[in-house]
């Protein structure tokens, strides 16, 4: 008999080049460079990354390449967890390749991304073969066709969609956008999306006939739910924690989440874990930073908290 997995993720991963500096550096100046750290990541792979530390079991069925970017991004996974079984192995296929400027005095950091790669959903073979043995299925913005396809084979099958979307992409986005039942996005992608400037109204904007839930992000600011069960959503503070680096606490929010909604967790306890794993996150240098369950744990106690 197959497994079942908690979460599996189609969509992009990337490879980190971190370099951390004292303040970001203004145009035609030098600044010295604190510490260099290299990490396999991206939306898909700090998301399963994440949510493997929490206790889901996690697979990937993108695409790899056979690049050195991809054995350094396949090697990682694994290491963590994530079964890569059902990846689909091809030529051109490359991670995301991004240089991050991190400025150690505020923690906040400047992405520079480059993608020379196919990136999104493999072989649809083995993404079938995978989603009816799967409780959420996490995608993104690329390949939106393939992911398209996908989609609706897991909706299928019962399982539940959530996506991470930072921007609009070619092809059938809109389309797209109506079938994700759990909707997270940041606060300045929801804005684009639905027009409204306020995080509240944008949920209200946003859930639409599939949707379950829409959750937008607003860093230091926390998050705003809706189910459509409350007359108006809910804001979910975030945690004050010393900010060292908020590289991937986006993506870890997502991969927490989807742990909790693997679990059959409500939407409020699924965006508590979320907002507990992306503030401990946030503590800790990289993308792939994310806390284990029994650091949630020991987090939400030392604030008098109840626990999962």
């Amino acid at each position: 008999m197959m497994q079942v997995y908690d979460l599996a993720a189609i969509g992009a991963l990337a490879v980190d080049d971190l370099l951390y500096v004292d303040e970001f550096p203004k145009p035609d100046t030098k600044v010295r460079v604190l510490r260099r750290l290299r990490q396999a990541g991206g939306l898909a792979g700090n998301a399963l990354i994440a949510a493997a530390r929490l206790g889901a079991s996690v697979a990937y069925a993108g695409r790899l390449g056979d690049d050195e970017l991809s054995r350094l991004a396949a090697e990682e996974l694994r290491r963590e967890g994530v079964d890569l079984c059902f990846a689909e192995r091809h030529a051109g296929a490359q991670p995301a390749h991004s240089t991050i400027i991190v400025e150690r005095r505020h923690g906040t950091r400047t992405v520079l991304s480059s993608s020379n790669g196919l990136l999104g959903p493999g072989d649809e073979t083995e993404w079938l073969r995978l989603l009816s043995n799967v409780r959420v299925l996490l995608i993104d913005h690329h390949n939106t066709a393939g992911t398209l396809r996908a989609v609706r084979a897991a909706k299928a099958t019962g399982t539940l969609v959530a996506a991470d979307v930072e921007r609009r992409a070619d092809g059938p986005f809109d389309e797209l956008l109506d079938e994700i039942e759990h909707l997270v996005v940041s606060l300045r992608f929801a804005r684009q999306l639905s027009g409204c400037r306020d995080p509240a109204d944008a949920c209200r904007s946003l859930f639409a006939a599939a949707r379950r839930a829409v959750v937008v992000t607003c860093g230091a600011e926390g998050c705003w739910w809706w189910d459509g069960r409350t007359a108006a959503p809910t804001h979910q503070p975030a945690y004050s924690v010393p900010v060292v680096d908020t590289t991937g606490c986006g993506d870890v929010f997502h991969g927490a989440y989807c742990a909790g909604l693997a679990r059959g967790w409500t939407i409020a306890q699924c965006v508590r874990l979320a907002a507990a794993a992306a503030a401990l996150k946030a503590t800790r240098e990289g993308g792939g930073g994310s806390p284990t369950a029994a650091e949630v744990e020991a987090f939400w106690q030392s604030r008098g908290e109840t626990g999962l």
